[in-house]
């Protein structure tokens, strides 16, 4: 399997909306670091990307908002938040 920018733009952005947990996150870049090709246009810095992922569970490092914007604008692209009023019962 081939991982590419877009595939680690697409869990970053999963991570950010609660669909995935940070271990989740951590568990696919360990993985994908250890056992799949990187996209060989783009291998640095996916590979760069990875590495950083993989260390966020540990507290010294951990994976802020401002990490996650930093590690998309490496991979070509800008984060923005959007804000919904959750709804009432």
């Amino acid at each position: 399997m081939i991982i590419t920018k877009n595939d680690v733009v697409e869990k970053i952005v999963n991570y950010l909306n609660h669909k995935i947990t940070l271990k989740d996150l951590v568990n696919w870049a360990e993985d994908a670091i250890m056992e799949a090709d990187l996209e060989e246009t783009h291998f640095e810095v996916i590979r760069d990307v990875l590495s950083q992922i993989g260390l966020a569970d540990v507290e010294a490092f951990g994976l802020t908002w401002e990490d996650c914007d930093k590690m998309l604008a490496k991979l070509g692209y800008r984060a923005s938040v959007e804000v919904e009023k959750i709804k009432s019962n």
